[in-house]
């Protein structure tokens, strides 16, 4: 694919980003686009265990039917917690903040991001926001669920300031990421490198960035009106006070329906980065793929009132989101569509990475087809504020950005550390979690269907068979991502050296030595054929 194919692996084995300086100062005050990376991915990780520790308080409390260990307010706290973590501390950044930070600029032939020092700022930004948030559970954390819905959230006694202005300040990083993003693409590509010889992933970020950059002031206007009237009695939402509360919903859902789309398109570029190099194939329709991102992009913020069928909009309003709800289906179809036709007389192979993919498939297609039903008036109606929609939620979230972020992170992990993990203890800790996400998740469309609401502190007895295995579920994904962790932590110390490219990928980052150098390339490549072109670059595998 470029000038530095066929170079020694050894020539860039030393010095590299992680021993190229020492100490704490040089990580805290970085600029290397990968180390920046790897601090996300510290802090992330930190913020996917506190939000799964909820998760945890949650499914005991629900394991059978009464008061276990908490009271109604106290479990109010604890899963409006847990939605806020797990949704603006580790779903929303991972993938671009990790993954994409570290490969994006090495994809494109870049020696860093655009703006590197902006990219550290984005970081602290994070921390920042994420300690706000954190402290307010010290104050009397949120009760209001993590879509903060007026009237509720400006009447209750707990912290929704502290909290809200937490989200504010990480909305800051997820713009100033964004931007960095898009004018890296733009601006930074290797000589050669037009758009259609782009990685996929590279599409896929930037399409997130676009929304990021768009999305996310809306959502910050949103929270300083909250803040405003909560603290000064302004009636923007209260209907007390002449406001209107449905048009919070507007203005948040406006956001965060875009807001998914950040935490699963990403994914979807790590599918699309995998699928290929293990199918030893050339990626289907890669302009399609490529035009579907943007796709899903722009008709992203035109479907939020999907959200609010039963919150009184009109039925010619109602009628036109249902219709474009199914209209933002078609570009995730086509890529699922192509993803299989990549894998269609390919000649596969099951390594750990290929094994996610192949559960995002599987999952995410749950999650979208059930997603298509919410988008059926009738069908939402009766379903609205049940387990139903949990578990869509979770089928999307956790089954599609979760299960693709395992998938880069699995695919990617020897080139940022230069060490292999146990193939064996990986794939033992997939076929755990799939079980147990599963087993969590799929009794609960059950649940919804049978009328069981969601984000009750108790329930009636006919609904107490499913939750036990629902709970029975969550601990076995507890165990699956510890041994992930575990896993991982191992490798660095006792895992196998890597070498330079030992999947057999033929993308710019693989032409380097695992871990990378500190400014990437020694010179800048010159890109001469297509990221999927495996049949011309013939790249070398270096592990077994």
């Amino acid at each position: 694919m470029s000038t530095m194919e066929g170079q020694s692996a050894s020539k860039y084995a030393e010095p590299n980003y992680l021993s190229a300086t020492r100490g704490l100062k040089s990580w805290l005050l970085t600029l290397d686009h990968k180390r920046i990376g790897l601090l996300y991915l510290i802090s992330t990780t930190v913020a996917f265990v506190i939000g799964g520790i909820f998760a945890l308080l949650i499914r005991l409390e629900l394991l059978q039917p009464g008061g276990q260990f908490m009271t109604s307010d106290q479990y109010n706290q604890v899963f409006t917690l847990h939605g806020a973590v797990m949704i603006f501390l580790f779903i929303i950044p991972a993938t671009p903040a990790i993954l994409g930070n570290f490969f994006l600029p090495m994809q494109i032939g870049a020696k860093d991001v655009a703006f590197p020092r902006l990219n550290l700022a984005s970081w602290y930004v994070y921390m920042f926001g994420a300690l706000f948030a954190l402290y307010s559970m010290h104050t009397g954390a949120a009760d209001t669920g993590w879509t903060f819905y007026t009237p509720y959230s400006t009447e209750t006694t707990t912290s929704v300031i502290s909290m809200t202005l937490g989200v504010l300040i990480l909305g800051f990083s997820s713009i100033f990421t964004g931007l960095n993003f898009i004018v890296t693409v733009h601006k930074l590509r290797a000589p050669g490198m037009t758009w259609f010889k782009t990685p996929l992933f590279v599409w896929a970020i930037y399409a997130t960035a676009i929304i990021q950059v768009l999305a996310t002031p809306v959502l910050a206007i949103t929270l300083v009106l909250l803040m405003l009237e909560r603290a000064f009695g302004i009636g923007i939402f209260d209907p007390k006070m002449g406001g209107d509360p449905v048009l919070f919903q507007h203005f948040f859902w406006f956001y965060s329906h875009p807001a998914v789309y950040i935490m699963i398109l990403p994914a979807m570029g790590i599918i699309s980065e995998v699928i290929p190099v293990f199918a030893h194939r050339r990626i289907f329709g890669y302009k399609a793929i490529a035009y579907s991102s943007l796709a899903i992009a722009f008709i992203s913020f035109l479907v939020w009132g999907h959200h609010m069928f039963v919150s009184g909009q009109s039925e010619l309003a109602a009628a036109m989101f249902s219709l474009l709800t199914f209209l933002v289906a078609i570009p995730s179809g086509i890529k699922v569509f192509n993803w299989t036709a990549t894998m269609y007389k390919g000649s596969l192979t099951f390594e750990p990475p290929m094994l996610y993919a192949l559960s995002f498939l599987f999952l995410f297609a749950i999650g979208g087809l059930t997603g298509v039903f919410l988008g059926v008036l009738a069908v939402d109606v009766h379903v609205h504020d049940t387990y139903f929609v949990v578990a869509h939620f979770h089928y999307v979230m956790v089954g599609g950005s979760v299960m693709g972020f395992l998938a880069g992170l699995h695919y990617w992990w020897p080139k940022m550390f230069g060490r292999m993990y146990s193939l064996f203890w990986a794939t033992v800790a997939l076929v755990v979690i799939f079980i147990g996400f599963n087993l969590t998740f799929f009794p609960q469309f059950i649940l919804g269907v049978r009328g069981m609401p969601r984000r009750y502190f108790d329930y009636l007895p006919k609904y107490e068979d499913l939750n036990v295995l629902s709970s029975l579920g969550g601990f076995l994904l507890l165990i699956g991502f510890g041994m992930v962790i575990v896993y991982l932590v191992l490798s660095l110390a006792r895992g196998r050296a890597a070498g330079a490219n030992p999947w057999g990928a033929a993308t710019l980052e693989w032409s380097v030595g695992s871990p990378p150098p500190p400014n990437n390339f020694e010179q800048t490549p010159e890109v001469r054929h297509g990221p999927y072109d495996f049949d011309v670059v013939k790249p070398k595998r270096t592990y077994p």
